[in-house]
């Protein structure tokens, strides 16, 4: 049996930004000759999605930690939802992420920095408690605040660098990030509470946020596919999988859910979900190199899981009603997983308009199932403290 990997929420979140940007700087050495094409809006809509979900479940902001309230998770899948629309539709939307990104990773940066300058229990804590991990962690914040405010003027001043000094800068603000992600996995080793979600303000698990995010893009990707079908808009398909592969991994990383069932997070399981991430952020940043493994990828994932998740569908004699609801809902919802898998495998087997309908009912779905679940939940929570003794 092989042993669970060590790997928190934090750290998965953090490697997969640090290796978007190693990857996207390692690419703008080629894309500078003129070798490869390059799709600044794919890099800018994987940024900001991986923001949204240290919002959603970390509480962690570009300006520091806040309690995970309704008006945070509502702006985290706000940020999500700006980071998926600029993937997907090319050209038509880059002014709204390039202000987000530059407030995030300038003025953001900046007030971090400040604080971990300032506060009580940053760096003065950090320096009292000593140890190599301490001073490790010094450094690798101190560089990643300091290459997130030299890349905001990448994005403020387009022709400040050249293609390959902005590469070098990309690629050392990656490093920096990944750097911070070991540290942060070792200071959680040593000091395991520090590395727990905040409990206060709204309770979602990860799986949930995740869950949360899956409905979020297949009710965008739905609702964009009408009108793109339509020739209103234009579409980038290859960014459409990589999204969808790169959030396919970090399920893997975070629960070791996959769409054939959930394993443990065993270190080769680490290893493919590190790899399906690198191929999708290699997908949203270079149009159309990966679109045919990807979508055979896709397309045998969703058909896979929607055939597994109907096998384990179960209508039960005197079921609750929520829990008859549940039923019915997994039931329409891997249906319509297969349904976008053969279309995604299969290419015009279903008319793109088809494709748009189904993809929206699918992510209303998952919502609806997510609030079920939660209700579910907290009629459990309420069970329990009845039947607690006074």
């Amino acid at each position: 049996m092989c042993e669970e990997a060590h790997l928190p929420l934090e750290m998965v979140l953090l490697l997969i930004a640090g290796m978007a940007l190693i990857i996207t700087g390692v690419l703008l050495f080629p894309i500078s000759t003129g070798r490869l094409s390059y799709y600044e809006n794919g890099l800018y809509g994987l940024i900001l999605v991986v923001i949204a979900l240290q919002m959603t479940t970390l509480g962690k902001t570009p300006f520091g930690e806040m309690d995970r309230s309704v008006p945070l998770i509502a702006a985290g899948v706000a940020v999500g939802a700006v980071g998926i629309f600029t993937s997907f539709v090319p050209d038509t939307f880059s002014r709204v992420p390039r202000l987000l990104l530059l407030i995030f990773l300038g003025p953001g940066s900046l007030a971090l920095l400040l604080r971990m300058l300032l506060s009580q229990d940053k760096l003065r804590t950090w320096i009292s408690l000593g140890g190599a991990v301490f001073r490790h962690l010094i450094a690798a914040c101190s560089a990643v605040y300091g290459m997130s405010m030299v890349s905001s003027l990448l994005i403020l001043w387009k022709g400040l660098f050249t293609t390959r000094a902005a590469a070098a800068v990309v690629l050392v603000f990656g490093v920096s990030v990944v750097y911070l992600a070991v540290v942060l996995r070792e200071v959680y080793r040593e000091y395991p509470e520090a590395g727990k979600p905040p409990e206060r303000g709204v309770v979602l698990s990860t799986s949930q946020v995740l869950m949360l995010f899956m409905g979020v893009l297949m009710l965008l990707l739905g609702w964009l596919l009408i009108p793109v079908n339509l020739g209103m808009l234009p579409f980038s398909g290859s960014a459409q999988l990589g999204l969808l592969t790169v959030l396919i991994a970090i399920r893997m990383l975070v629960s070791g859910d996959t769409p054939v069932g959930a394993f443990t997070r065993s270190w080769p399981v680490i290893v493919l979900g590190m790899t399906l991430s690198g191929l999708g952020i290699v997908s949203c940043v270079i149009p159309d190199i990966l679109i045919l493994p990807l979508m055979i990828l896709i397309g045998l994932t969703n058909i896979v899981s929607g055939i597994v998740g109907l096998c384990r569908v179960r209508f039960r004699r005197k079921a609750p009603p929520i829990l008859t609801r549940l039923s019915a809902a997994q039931l329409v919802l891997n249906v319509t997983t297969i349904l976008f898998g053969l279309a995604t495998f299969v290419a015009k087997l279903i008319p793109g308009l088809v494709v748009g309908v189904i993809l929206f009912i699918n992510g209303c779905i998952l919502l609806y199932m997510l609030h079920i679940i939660v209700v579910l939940e907290r009629m459990q929570k309420a069970m329990g403290s009845a039947e607690a003794p006074a």
